[in-house]
């Protein structure tokens, strides 16, 4: 048996992925979770074969999560299923470890075989993702880089970003300036919307 911890904040999706993984005579669904920190509690807890998880969940993201359990050498495989088709995401889901990428309109066959692919050693991720993949490079950005854009997505101002991060309001405004500067983007709200687009938050 395949044993799987599966992560989605949307409460009628997760039911669904569960009963329709149950029906797999070889899955294994021993635990599921709806948001990011609540997965890797039971990553850590059941070691699972697999982690089958969304991407956008409140608290950590499935990316954070998947980087969380390759740090900790943790023996289970991340395959993510989401409805992003962003080169950025599978970027960053790839130097996470994530080891399958799928999209949320895939047929449940096609996610079991994945899960049977990743759980046996391989990778799985859609052709066409892969090559807009290379065709868009790698995310310019660093995580802190990152963690202050969608704090500014949020409509913080600098010096309410710099009280969240403990940092000086000026240091906001120079991640916030070299992030636009990286992305092209003439200003915080531009560098947001490109990052946003290529998937890169």
């Amino acid at each position: 048996m395949i044993t799987i911890v599966v992560a989605e904040d949307q409460t009628l999706l997760l039911g669904a992925l569960v009963s329709l993984l149950g029906l797999e005579p070889d899955l294994d669904i021993v635990g599921k979770a709806a948001d990011g920190d609540a997965a890797i509690a039971l990553v850590r807890e059941l070691r699972p074969d697999i982690l089958l998880t969304d991407i956008e969940m409140p608290g950590l993201t499935g990316i954070d999560v998947a980087a969380a359990i390759t740090k900790e050498g943790l023996a289970t495989r991340t395959v993510i299923v989401t409805t992003f088709a962003r080169p950025g995401y599978l970027s960053r889901a790839r130097d996470a470890g994530v080891r399958g990428y799928l999209l949320k309109d895939a047929p449940v066959e096609a996610l079991a075989d994945a899960i049977r692919t990743v759980a046996r050693g391989g990778r799985i991720v859609p052709p066409e993702l892969a090559a807009a993949s290379w065709e868009a490079g790698r995310d310019p950005l660093s995580e802190r880089e990152r963690a202050i854009l969608r704090l500014a997505e949020e409509g913080l101002s600098n010096k309410e970003i710099a009280n969240r991060l403990s940092l000086s309001a000026g240091t906001i405004r120079n991640y916030l300036s070299d992030a636009a500067a990286k992305l092209g983007a003439g200003n915080r709200i531009e560098a947001g919307r490109l990052a946003r687009g290529n998937g890169w938050l």
